[in-house]
């Protein structure tokens, strides 16, 4: 099968096994391809959630510029708001909290802001209703 629509956003990011690391845990991916590029010689790992066919390609550089940063990011829904809160206790803990959870209201829902190991911007969420949206006739 060939895939269509958005697929995947590839970061740069300089320690590969910490963003593994930050997204397994803050995000529930895991690893669904590995490789060295030929071309570039440089370490890229694919990250899903196994949740639809999409994909966070993280590719090892020596340094990060620009990064994806508050209003730039990218958007996670958590299985509920204690799960989320659970997770914002990590990450309060790890330093890696930029913003408290906060409740918006329909349809943005209950939300944070995370930064992950390159600075970029990962938004927790839980009450977001994009698919139902998505699905709506126009």
């Amino acid at each position: 099968m060939i895939d269509i629509g958005l697929t995947h956003i590839a970061l740069p990011v300089a320690n590969i096994e910490n963003s593994i690391k930050f997204y397994a845990t803050y995000a529930e991916m895991q690893i669904v391809h590995r490789r060295i590029d030929q071309e570039s010689e440089a370490e890229v790992v694919w990250l899903s959630d196994r949740t639809r066919p999409f994909v966070i390609v993280l590719i090892q550089t020596k340094s990060v510029q620009p990064v994806l940063s508050p209003f730039a990011h990218l958007g996670v829904g958590c299985r509920s708001r204690e799960a989320m809160d659970a997770l914002c206790a990590i990450a309060r803990q790890e330093g890696v909290l930029i913003q408290e959870p906060k409740d918006s209201g329909y349809p943005i829902g209950y939300w944070t802001f995370l930064r992950d190991p390159d600075g970029h911007t990962l938004e927790l969420s839980y009450g977001q209703e994009i698919g139902l949206i998505t699905e709506q006739d126009s």
